[in-house]
């Protein structure tokens, strides 16, 4: 693992690109998880199944997915119930929509053999749920329960690199690292900052820094062409 560049981003640093992302992201499209809040209600099964519709999905796909999917099943039992085959229908277009419709069977049912029905709010539980990872396991907390959790998806790991506040090699280390970083206040806002930037500004491939506020705080690591 690399070192991380603490020392470079005080509190105050932080501070001030947080401040500038809330007024840069206004009117933006918020993070499918935030969706999901305002149109259901703070609810961690529909967390946790919605978010792993998102894998290797874009929100623009797996959100909608995710409002067919709940308009017939909210809870681990009625999904259940559901066939595979009508899940599938229901998901698609989904990334490995056939995968994911059996993946989400199998986590149904085992909410239902071995927690009673209910999302466990812990992360050791959480990671113990067929196909759910720490990405996963930390949206659920964040979203789900209001717990201190940091998210990080492809977005934060690319940003937080790119700006300098972490040198971190996998999402993993990027999370550990932030964790050392951030406040515990900002980190379910971090990744909704960032997801936002990621996909409208800070972009995987040819980021738009001319656009950019953050330019000035910027290291621009891995940037090899921008517009």
């Amino acid at each position: 693992m690399k070192n991380n560049k603490k020392n470079n981003f005080d509190q105050k640093k932080i501070e001030e690109i947080v401040t500038i992302l809330r007024h840069a992201t206004r009117g933006m499209t918020p993070p499918a998880s935030w969706s999901i809040n305002e149109l259901f209600g703070r609810d961690p099964f529909l967390q946790l199944i919605s978010c792993l519709l998102s894998l290797r999905t874009k929100d623009t796909v797996s959100l909608p997915a995710s409002v067919r999917l709940f308009a017939h099943a909210t809870t681990p039992k009625q999904l259940i119930k559901l066939d595979l085959e009508f899940i599938e229908q229901t998901i698609f277009p989904c990334v490995y929509y056939k995968q994911k419709a059996r993946t989400l069977k199998r986590v149904a049912q085992q909410l239902l053999d071995e927690f009673n029905g209910i999302v466990p709010a812990s992360m050791e539980q959480l990671l113990q749920l067929h196909g759910v990872g720490r990405k996963t396991a930390n949206l659920v907390l964040a979203e789900g329960f209001e717990i201190p959790a940091l998210c990080v998806d492809v977005h934060v790991h690319r940003i937080s690199n790119r700006l300098g506040v972490v040198q971190t090699a996998t999402p993993q280390e990027t999370e550990f690292a932030l964790a050392d970083i951030l406040s515990k206040t900002l980190w379910r806002e971090w990744n909704a900052l960032l997801v936002m930037w990621g996909q409208n500004i800070c972009t995987p491939r040819s980021p738009w820094c001319s656009r950019c506020p953050l330019i000035n705080l910027c290291q621009r690591n891995g940037v090899d062409k921008s517009r």
